[in-house]
């Protein structure tokens, strides 16, 4: 987390209308009071952008001494493994961050062993019926990560209910430039066991009124823990739970399908569609390319389940190919404009096929019987715990021919020679293994 106060009153508004309010430091002031503020480090940078776009010389924000605030007598207690003075920390992570990353996957369990390993029951020292905790950030990036991350704190929730009658948990997120915090919002508020999700900043005074806080702040980006492990096992490790001892059976995603408010309009399509037949999700896509089925084998991939598939309408919510039209295809791109919308289509289905995106972390929470196809090398450790998805893995084959430190695709070879091997029917003869 960064500790920080500004120079001149403002607000800033995130992209749900909601108004964060920052007012002047007061001096001579005790830092437990409305005007000193605490958010996470890449937030910190975006409201100074924010504060520069205004006006560079009348705003801006200024670092408060973190030693100073945590000194406070009602600051709360932190929980899994600490991020203090991370300021501090990913100054130096910026210098060489080869020190936090492991190449070789026999030396993981044992940095895992030797490296901030913390137990949370050992943390949980207030002895009263009823606490309130504070999670800093995001527990992710992209709707798999939170999707993720979200079955890790179901579990700590549940840990903490194992200790305490009554656990109410706030998360504060990044919000001064985050054009998605409404979607992310929506994606945290659908879990019954989180009260309520707010924007950051927030005031210390409102901070130290907190039993417990977690600090997510750069976790993602700079912990060997998180990019070698599975997210939930990571998250779990973070929280200071011992991953190991979790049943696999716990460790399913989960999305209250009540919450979710969709238009009548789609409701009403996908009603009509499934009494046609069963429904195959094709989802080629992703925003990261280096994840995206390439446009002319997606094409192929397509044509041959309408071929072999007879029994299956197909769905889809890209648009693929403009210029492909078959009956039994059906574009939802127009009716699928929110998460909200996605995860109520995911719902609705019978099978799916889709490259690794959200969509594939979605079918677990519905038990959608998945075909995934992948480029990740660690796609094997990413659905470990799903049993409804099945992975085929496309080996990258491409030589690069540059002799520049960076790339230039046209001196990138046989990028399509591991697609050209993937068989469609290989994809059909797994999804009737389900």
């Amino acid at each position: 987390m960064v500790f920080f106060r500004v120079t001149q009153n403002i607000n800033v508004k995130t992209t749900d209308g909601t108004l964060v309010k920052y007012f002047k430091f007061k001096m001579p002031s005790d830092l437990n009071n409305e005007t000193a503020y605490i958010t996470t480090y890449d937030d910190f940078e975006d409201l100074k952008t924010v504060f520069k776009n205004v006006d560079a010389k009348l705003y801006h924000a200024r670092l408060l001494k973190e030693d100073k605030i945590r000194q406070l007598e009602d600051f709360p207690i932190e929980l899994g493994i600490s991020n203090e003075n991370e300021h501090l920390n990913y100054a130096k992570y910026k210098q060489d961050s080869s020190e936090f990353f492991i190449n070789d996957k026999s030396n993981v369990e044992s940095f895992l062993q030797d490296n901030q390993k913390v137990d949370l029951f050992k943390q949980l020292t207030i002895k009263k019926s009823k606490i309130n905790v504070a999670f800093i950030g995001s527990l992710g990036h992209t709707i798999g990560q939170m999707i993720c991350s979200c079955t890790a704190l179901r579990i700590f929730y549940n840990k903490l209910k194992e200790v305490y009658d009554e656990v109410i948990l706030d998360v504060y997120l990044n919000a001064s430039n985050n054009t998605y915090f409404s979607r992310d919002k929506q994606i945290y508020l659908n879990q019954d066991f989180i009260n309520k999700v707010h924007p950051l900043s927030l005031n210390v005074k409102r901070f130290c009124t907190y039993d417990y806080f977690v600090d997510n702040s750069m976790v993602s980006k700079n912990t060997s823990y998180y990019s070698e492990l599975n997210h939930i096992d990571a998250w779990l490790y973070k929280f200071g739970i011992d991953f190991n001892k979790i049943s696999k059976y716990d460790k399913y995603n989960q999305i209250n399908i009540e919450k979710v408010n969709v238009k009548d309009e789609l409701k009403l399509k996908l009603t009509k569609l499934k009494r046609k037949g069963k429904l195959l999700l094709y989802h080629p896509y992703s925003a990261d390319p280096k994840k995206s089925i390439p446009q002319e084998f997606a094409v192929k991939i397509l044509k041959e389940l309408l071929k072999k598939n007879e029994d299956y309408l197909i769905v889809t919510t890209l648009n693929i190919d403009s210029k492909f039209k078959d009956d039994r295809l059906v574009n939802l791109n127009r009716d699928s404009q929110t998460f909200q919308d996605l995860t109520y289509i995911v719902s609705c289905v019978d099978c799916m096929v889709t490259t690794h995106t959200a969509t594939m972390h979605l079918s677990d929470a519905f038990m959608i019987p998945t075909v995934v196809i992948s480029t990740s090398s660690k796609i094997d450790e990413l659905i470990k715990y799903y049993d409804y998805v099945k992975a085929i893995k496309i080996e990258d084959s491409s030589k690069s021919m540059s002799k520049f430190i960076f790339e230039n695709d046209s001196l990138t070879f046989y990028r399509f020679e591991s697609w050209k091997k993937l068989k469609t029917s290989k994809i059909i003869k797994l999804l009737e293994t389900f």
